[in-house]
């Protein structure tokens, strides 16, 4: 063994711990073999001290497994076997010690992954949940409410059961169609106006004003208002029985506007007066609304929905 050979060996050996640094041992060896430069290259990262080239490279061996690769510079520094000999263990540490803390991070990077689809889906399904219900409240309960109408005329005339019997299917056939993601069939094939139509047409205490509304408009937005309108018409039909209601939708240079308005006994508006859907609905699509009401003056929600 050479000189120096030993003189490496034996600063690798001071310097050496329980979880060896590979930027010390290059910058150890660098200096006790005289080089100006020496690196370490261990699974796949380079730990190098000084500069210089053209390195001479020595592939670093344990247990008959390569570990890493040791270079000096300048060449004239000439091989170490020895020395890489030595390296073996420390240089097989680093790389188990390396790899353990890639895995560790790329174990932790996948739970947060799975963690955050888990929230994800969680969200998902929680405003696919919140979809149903304001469909569900907003389109099903306007025929259940009208139902309930139907049925205390039919108590107290004893005529119309074939017509409550008619009303009552067409409410299961929206419930069905709901549940299922469906929307009217009038409100896909004809748009909002013929939605309107088809749903407030029969009814004498409702009068549509939809004269104005001649063009389409997205899906999203004519669902939206749609389902604006049939709650703020169930709302009516609930809270003001006997009113009148006016039903209007129109385009307009703003975009889409719509209002239902009622002459029953209104009220005093307030946060909690249980109308959050309806703006809720209206900003999702980017448009707004808003319930005007005061005592003896009716009620009126308006929105509009810009192009």
């Amino acid at each position: 063994m050479r000189a120096r050979e030993r003189r490496v060996i034996e600063a690798v050996a001071a310097c050496l711990g329980a979880e060896p640094d590979p930027r010390v041992l290059a910058s150890t060896i660098g200096t006790a073999a005289g080089a100006t430069g020496c690196a370490l290259v261990v699974a796949g990262e380079r730990y190098q001290w000084g500069d210089g080239g053209p390195w001479l490279e020595q592939v670093v061996t344990y247990g008959g497994e390569p570990q890493g690769v040791l270079a000096v510079t300048p060449e004239a520094v000439g091989p170490l076997p020895a020395v890489a000999a030595v390296l073996g263990l420390p240089l097989a540490v680093i790389r188990l010690t390396t790899e353990t803390d890639r895995l560790r991070r790329e174990g932790d990077a996948a739970a947060r992954e799975l963690v955050d689809d888990r929230w994800r889906a969680a969200a998902e399904m929680e405003q696919e949940r919140r979809g149903l219900e304001r469909d569900l409240h907003d389109g099903a309960q306007h025929h259940l409410v009208a139902l309930r109408m139907r049925l205390a005329l039919v108590e107290h005339t004893g005529r119309g059961v074939d017509d409550l019997l008619k009303r009552l299917d067409t409410a299961e056939r929206v419930l069905v169609d709901t549940a299922g993601g469906v929307l009217p069939v009038a409100l896909v094939n004809g748009g909002l106006a013929a939605a309107l139509k088809a749903e407030l047409a029969s009814h004498a205490d409702v009068t549509l004003d939809i004269g104005g509304l001649r063009r389409r408009y997205p899906s999203v937005v004519e669902t939206a208002v749609y389902f604006v309108c049939m709650e703020a018409v169930n709302n009516a039909h609930k809270h003001a029985r006997g009113a009148r209601i006016t039903v209007s939708a129109r385009d307009s240079y703003r975009g889409l506007e719509f209002e239902v308005t009622d002459d029953g006994p209104g009220f005093v508006v307030t946060p909690s007066s249980g109308l959050r859907n309806l703006t809720t609905r209206a900003a999702d699509v980017g448009g707004t609304a808003e319930v005007v009401s005061a005592p003896g003056q009716g009620t009126t929600v308006r929105g509009v929905v810009p192009l």
